[in-house]
């Protein structure tokens, strides 16, 4: 068949993910194989495809292609998280655009909304996920809010509730003041910025004035004291005095305490207990008044006095302009500072003191961190073990309350008193309540359920095992086959949200871990080392880029550069190179079907040496670079692996094994050759199937008939590789290389024929090259000698020596002129090296890698410079 120009990736694309579903081979169900579980880090159903999903799917589906490859039973499980903060968002925009306000809703009419967008824009990542080749099983689609899994969170909560792990409390919670609801710590996302420090007089109730530096004047109105260092000598006269806050006139004490460091601002503090977590615990401390001046949407409340009603950073405004006014304003300055912002909505943080419900972590944690430091469950890199030790030995309550209605309902039950159970049902509630408050006469019309619903993270903390029903049908065939699962892909940032978690869960739920290895990917960055993110609008189209280029190259394009654990600097480059490599495939696979019209007889055919030689030398490399790919992927470092999959097809295969195989001007192909080459590119396609499966299974199809597809074809192990013959073919191409390389300089055309002359101690191994050496640089013929030859274009290859005598006359002047330029550039590159070396103050300082690497220069150097010497001496 006739095969296209270019390679056209859109309909082959289509058309195998077609095949590919239509054939089940994604569909995994228990047997007797060895499983290779991975479930999806579940996207939010909010989401689309970036650049952070393309790099972490794409890892994803190499694993487990190369699982099914080997025959294990891949199992891939896909879903999506209801993601309750941005979901909840995006329903109340969507009604705001219907001119319907959330507030004039009940919490089902809301829900209705809420799951009608989900039905029709929930599913919208995982359609996507097709279009980039990822072999998921679709048929066990997840989501988090599915009724068995619903009911496993819930269950969750009820028991963790009674081992006494959960509880609640009114504690100082980050809260977002866009969403209006709680976040836990791992939420929130400290930025750099620059704000303004404002020095602010109080004045003393005894005269005088004491000056406090704030970067939030607005959280004034609710000061309760004013902290100073006991040791301050300029401070110690105002112990036990008081103050009045500005504009309010509001009598505040003065208290001593080693909180406050003497080198801090000015040296005295203002005490916020109701905005600050610090000044919480000094609150607590010495029991301060807690005045919240701020409602849950960041206005100000009737307790702040003045502004009621107005947002805080208006408020910021309005008081800096009144406290000048009256004088209260000492300076202003620049100021940097960390700032927090909601992960989901990029809000500024409030602290605040909130009644919520907490999980102790203490007594969960301690299994989870002897896990990973064990190396029950490995992290690749290893590196972020030491961020996982720190974070689990100084791990926070978790605050599992948010306030929204979209997610798992909190299953507490109250009385109007203020009394209240955990319960499954409103029945369940009622019976506990009439024990708890000892009113027999109860109904259920007198007790309500929490508002609350829980963090979306602790429903995706069961994900590994709920997937599987693991919970709700304890002990099914499924969970116990796949669970604990295989490897787990996932990013850094998440590690304490979701991977601690998750492994916290399986030992309390599963008595086991949830996977195996973790893999954290990095983080994509654009060219400026940026983050990408829709705000700075460096985040490129992923589907337009697929469109554009085709999903292998975008494949190709972000693992090429990405090795495990270390952040990626994103550049479309890549993605050029991954398809100038779909090119050179296809490029390599039409000169291939070329020869299939020139095939000879076999009985007209006698074995060539070239061929024969480079079929020997190819078969060992692919079996050298086979293992060396399985080893790199075992280990976790695909990046690696694709680079030297794609060093083997571009250099070794495409430059220097067809160069060598194929026939002559006109000749006839020898069947073996054909046939041996045919099957060196089936196992080429075998070997960059996981990362690149489309291109791969379009070129194994077109090479010849085929009875299986290459997306379910076993691989074999790797064969040992015969060292020798893989050093003669290493040989040969420094030789050829070398010597086209001074052809060229010395102008001397390809189709000048020229004679060879080999000095070497060992000729042994060149005569084993010998007649694929003469055909690549053109000589006609090859003397081996023991002494230099005169008039010749001298090559030096290490300790053995090449004279090129060409057949015309040489034009020795210009020849000569060039050796000079040559070696007076040596001659200057070596003394700049020297100087180094000679620098005392170098050698003592610089790393023993940085010296050896400057010797290193100067033994090449002078080799260069013995061989322009040699070849001016042969003129």
């Amino acid at each position: 068949m006739e095969l296209s120009k270019n390679y056209i990736p859109t309909e082959i694309e289509a058309k195998w993910y077609k095949h590919w579903i239509n054939k089940n081979y994604f569909s995994s169900k228990p047997d007797d194989r060895e499983p290779y579980t991975v479930v999806i880090p579940p996207p939010n159903v909010t989401g689309v495809l970036h650049m952070g999903h393309c790099l972490n799917n794409t890892i994803q589906d190499i694993l487990v292609r190369r699982a099914r490859m080997q025959g294990k039973n891949a199992c891939w499980v896909p879903g999506t998280d209801h993601a309750s903060i941005a979901t909840e968002a995006k329903v109340v925009g969507m009604l705001r655009e219907k001119g319907i306000a959330k507030s004039s809703l009940s919490r089902s009419e809301f829900l209705d909304y809420a799951w009608e967008w989900k039905e029709k824009y929930g599913g919208i990542i995982l359609q996507q996920l097709r279009k980039m080749g990822c072999s998921l099983d679709w048929d066990r689609t997840s989501f988090t809010m599915d009724p068995d899994y619903y009911d496993s969170v819930i269950n969750v909560f009820i028991d963790l509730y009674k081992k006494g792990y959960i509880y609640r409390g009114k504690r100082m919670i980050n809260w977002d003041v866009k969403a209006k609801t709680a976040l836990s710590d791992e939420e929130v996302i400290y930025k750099e910025v620059q704000s303004k420090l404002y020095h602010v007089k109080y004045h003393l109730e005894n005269g005088g004035t004491i000056t406090i530096a704030t970067v939030r004047p607005e959280t004034i109105l609710g000061d309760a004291a004013i902290c100073v260092n006991p040791a301050d000598e300029r401070y110690k006269f105002l112990h036990g005095q008081y103050a009045f806050v500005p504009l309010i006139n509001r009598k505040i004490k003065i208290i001593p305490d080693e909180y406050v460091t003497l080198d801090f601002g000015t040296g005295a503090l203002k005490v916020t207990p109701a905005h600050d977590m610090n000044d919480y615990q000094l609150g607590q401390k010495y029991n301060l008044e807690i005045i919240d001046t701020m409602n849950d949407d960041g206005t100000m409340s009737d307790a702040a006095q003045m502004y009621i009603g107005l947002d805080r950073f208006e408020v910021r405004k309005k008081i800096v302009a009144d406290l000048e006014a009256a004088g209260h304003i000492d300076k202003i300055e620049e100021y940097t500072n960390q700032v927090g912002f909601s992960e989901r909505t990029d809000a500024v943080v409030e602290p605040r003191l909130s009644l919520q419900w907490w999980v102790s972590m203490k007594d969960l944690a301690a299994p989870a961190l002897t896990a990973v430091m064990d190396d029950e469950i490995h992290f690749h890199p290893a590196k972020f073990k030491n961020l996982y030790r720190h974070w689990m030995e100084n791990v926070k309550d978790w605050c599992i309350s948010r306030q929204l209605w979209w997610g798992h309902r909190i299953p507490a039950w109250y009385t109007q008193d203020g009394s209240f159970t955990v319960a499954k049902t409103a029945e369940e509630a009622l019976t506990e309540l009439k024990t708890v408050t000892g009113n027999a006469s109860l109904t259920i019309a007198d007790i309500y359920q929490d508002q609350d619903c829980l963090d979306t993270w602790f429903s995706s903390w069961l994900w590994p095992f709920e997937v599987f029903n693991g919970l709700s049908k304890p002990n099914n065939e499924e969970v116990n086959y796949y669970y604990p699962t295989s490897t787990l892909v996932t990013a850094p940032e998440i590690i304490f949200f979701w991977v601690a978690r998750m492994i916290m869960a399986g030992y309390e739920y599963k008595g086991a871990k949830p996977f195996n290895d973790v893999y954290f990917t990095g983080i994509v960055r654009d060219k400026l080392g940026r983050k990408m993110s829709k705000s700075l609008g460096n985040s490129p189209d992923l589907l337009g880029l697929i469109d554009q280029y085709g999903a292998d190259a975008v494949r190709f394009g972000i693992l090429i550069a990405s090795p495990a654990g270390n952040d990626i600097l994103f550049d479309e480059s890549s993605l050029e190179q991954g398809r100038n490599f779909n090119n050179k495939l296809w490029n390599a696979l039409k000169l291939v079907k070329m020869w299939e019209a020139r095939l000879a007889s076999t009985s007209t055919c006698t074995d060539s040496e070239e061929a024969t030689f480079a079929i020997n030398w190819f078969e060992n490399r692919l079996n050298q670079v086979s293992a060396e790919v399985d080893e790199l992927m075992t280990q976790f470092k695909l990046s690696e692996a694709l680079k030297t999959i794609y060093s083997l097809i571009w250099d070794d295969f495409c430059s220097w094994y067809l160069e060598w195989a194929k026939p002559g001007f006109e000749q006839p192909v020898d069947p073996k050759v054909y046939n041996k080459t045919i099957e060196f590119f089936e196992k080429l396609m075998e070997l960059l199937h996981p990362i690149m499966p489309f291109i791969t299974e379009e070129i194994f199809h077109l090479l010849k008939e085929q009875n299986e597809d290459l997306t379910v074809k076993l691989q074999g192990k790797p064969i040992p590789a015969d060292e020798t013959i893989l050093a003669a073919g290493s040989l040969l191409k420094d030789v050829i290389t070398k010597l086209r390389d001074a052809r060229n300089k010395n102008q001397l055309k390809p189709k000048d024929p020229v004679v060879l002359h080999i000095m070497a101690e060992n000729t042994n191994g060149y005569k084993a090259i010998e007649p694929i050496l003469m055909k690549q640089v053109n000589a006609s013929s090859v003397v081996y000698t023991s002494t230099a030859v005169a008039n010749t274009i001298v090559v030096n290859m290490e300790k053995d020596k090449f004279f090129i005598e060409a057949e015309q006359q040489l034009d020795t002047a210009a020849i000569k002129d060039r050796l000079l330029k040559d070696l007076d550039y040596e001659q200057n590159f070596l003394a700049s090296v020297m100087k180094k070396l000679s620098n005392e103050k170098f050698v003592q300082n610089a790393k023993p890698e940085i010296i050896a690497l400057e010797r290193k220069k100067q033994a090449d150097a002078e080799a260069r410079i013995k061989t322009i010497e040699e070849s001016l001496k042969s003129l």
